[in-house]
């Protein structure tokens, strides 16, 4: 039982990276971006190949980030400069990238097994098993990007990037080029999404081409139960909160797997979660207006 506890929030952690990633699009940038359903196992393909290469695995999780922003300032330069809508242009990129990740990974799957990965270099220097050094990773993760980007946000060009999704035309009257502000959102944010699929493709053991369908709804489900749950009163409650609504997220799918439900009914009951956590605004204040 300890295990399947200590799992499931280890999986919540990792996953908050792509929270987090959808959080600077969805909340901070207001823009719908499909580019995580490719950026997600871009990030797993690039990170696996690198390791079956003999590279670091650490190195290999990095350098998913830099692949995942790369795609991610394509999908803004589709969006700024060709005028294509966001959410096209980031559909158009997500297809781009099934073909991108084929070429990357040479076929659809790549194993993982009996490689060496950031969580069994790690259990070896600390002697635990694999669960635990996961577990220790995504604490470490987590913390230093809710701190990376509380520190950012607070910069100048943070807070220009906070604005930009706000109030643009105020933004843009301060002389600021809102569509650098939105290239760069987009950058930061796949670079996020792109270190998760590396650190989950690892903890999974495996990369592959489909891993990435759905992962914007999941992504979108931590962010709304974050908010829900734990509140948005000010930004830094609003980070933490995602990382927290990761974890809750994680823990519901796995309470409602032990209580026998089909797993290929999950996608479907993530769908159902988001769209009732979504309407609770909206509900709630026509309750109030009784």
């Amino acid at each position: 039982m300890l295990d399947l506890v200590v799992g499931t929030i280890t999986t919540g952690l990792l996953w908050s990276l792509l929270a987090v990633g959808v959080f600077i699009t969805f909340r901070v940038l207001d823009v719908a971006d499909l580019t995580v359903e490719g950026t997600f196992p871009m990030g797993a393909a690039i990170s696996a190949i690198l390791i079956t290469s003999g590279m670091n695995p650490i190195l290999s999780i990095l350098l998913a980030g830099v692949g995942g922003m790369l795609a991610g300032a394509v999908t803004g330069w589709i969006h700024t400069k060709l005028k294509i809508p966001a959410l096209l242009a980031g559909i158009l990129t997500m297809i781009a990238l099934y073909s991108v990740n084929l070429h990357i990974m040479g076929k659809a799957n790549v194993s993982l097994l009996r490689m060496d990965t950031i969580y069994t270099t790690l259990g070896s220097l600390l002697h635990t098993p694999n669960m635990w050094s996961a577990a220790i990773v995504g604490v470490l993760v987590a913390v230093a990007v809710c701190l990376l980007l509380f520190w950012f946000f607070g910069t100048e060009i943070g807070t220009a990037l906070r604005a930009t999704g706000v109030n643009p035309q105020m933004i843009r009257a301060q002389g600021v080029n809102t569509d650098n502000m939105i290239v760069l959102g987009l950058l930061i944010s796949n670079g996020f999404v792109g270190m998760s699929g590396a650190l989950i493709g690892q903890f999974q053991g495996f990369a592959d081409v489909g891993m990435g369908i759905g992962t914007i709804v999941i992504g979108l489900a931590s962010v709304i139960i974050g908010e829900v749950v734990f509140g948005t009163k000010s930004f830094v409650r609003s980070l933490v909160a995602v990382v927290l609504g990761s974890i809750v997220y994680r823990i519901v799918i796995a309470a409602v797997l032990y209580m026998g439900m089909p797993p290929n009914d999950l996608k479907l009951f993530t769908a159902i979660l988001v769209a009732i956590a979504l309407s609770l605004p909206t509900l709630k204040a026509k309750w109030l207006a009784r």
